[in-house]
């Protein structure tokens, strides 16, 4: 007859080399049944999850790499690039904004803050300097100064200073010119100073060609040119519409004073008129 086998541990016993803890809890018994189908997995599981607390999830979430964002105001996009490059960080321009005083390609503000804790791969948002807006000088010549000072703050620039000249041909307490020149672009906010007419460079002025004028419109060209109206003449003249100047009592181009009375001929349509 066959002998019958003995069993896996019997033969590991008489081998004479104990099991794995066979002191502590005898082979076969309920206790090594328990340790083996229950406290083992229960140990393993245990292990999987510190692993996974400590180890697995700090890499995936980058647990304790948080570092204080540092302060990127008022640098340079490109400095600034070089520098959240080193910190694992990115950026993107959201905003460009015109600012006064500040070159264009500044950093004017920054999202988050800086100090703010902040994690690799983090993107940080710029709101960056276009420069000073330029505004081109609006022509204010031959305007009055209240209504050149007025067009200059209508496009955001300020007077400057007044400065003083004299002209024959230009009323007086009216703009010459400005300087910088009309049409330059310059920064919103810039002054513009301004060259106004104070008066006549001269005590004399010239005589205007009145001749074929009507005599408002003489009057008009004389006190254009600081003269007045003298005595006037009419004559009988049916060639002419009434009230033409046939005749001026000083040649055209003559030096007079100013204020100096220039009389006139005027022709009529009526005979017999006393002057």
């Amino acid at each position: 007859m066959p002998q019958p086998r003995a069993s896996r541990l019997a033969q590991q016993a008489a081998g004479g080399k104990p099991p794995w803890l066979a002191d502590y809890l005898p082979v076969g018994s309920w206790q090594r049944r328990i340790v083996f189908w229950a406290a083992i997995p229960l140990l393993l599981i245990l292990i999987v999850i510190l692993l996974v607390d400590n180890v697995v999830m700090p890499t995936v979430t980058r647990q304790g790499a948080a570092f204080e964002l540092p302060d990127l105001t008022q640098m340079s996009v490109d400095d600034a690039e070089i520098e959240l490059e080193e910190l694992g960080l990115t950026y993107e321009i959201t905003a460009r904004e015109f600012s006064p005083g500040e070159p264009e390609g500044i950093v004017l503000a920054q999202n988050p803050i800086p100090g703010t804790a902040v994690k690799p791969d983090r993107i940080i948002r710029f709101v960056v300097s276009l420069g000073q807006k330029l505004i081109a000088i609006p022509d204010v010549s031959g305007r009055s100064v209240r209504q050149a000072i007025l067009d200059l703050e209508t496009e955001g620039l300020e007077l400057g200073e007044i400065a003083w000249a004299f002209s024959d041909t230009i009323p007086e307490r009216v703009v010459v010119f400005s300087y910088p020149e009309a049409g330059r672009e310059i920064p919103l906010g810039s002054p513009v100073n301004l060259m106004v007419n104070r008066g006549r460079a001269s005590s004399f002025t010239f005589v205007p060609d009145l001749v074929g004028l009507t005599l408002g419109r003489a009057e008009m060209k004389l006190a254009e040119k600081s003269l007045r109206v003298g005595v006037v003449t009419r004559r009988l003249d049916e060639n002419y519409l009434p009230e033409t100047i046939l005749e001026q009592s000083e040649p055209v181009g003559a030096e007079v004073d100013i204020n100096a009375e220039i009389d006139l001929v005027v022709s009529t349509s009526e005979p017999n008129t006393i002057p």
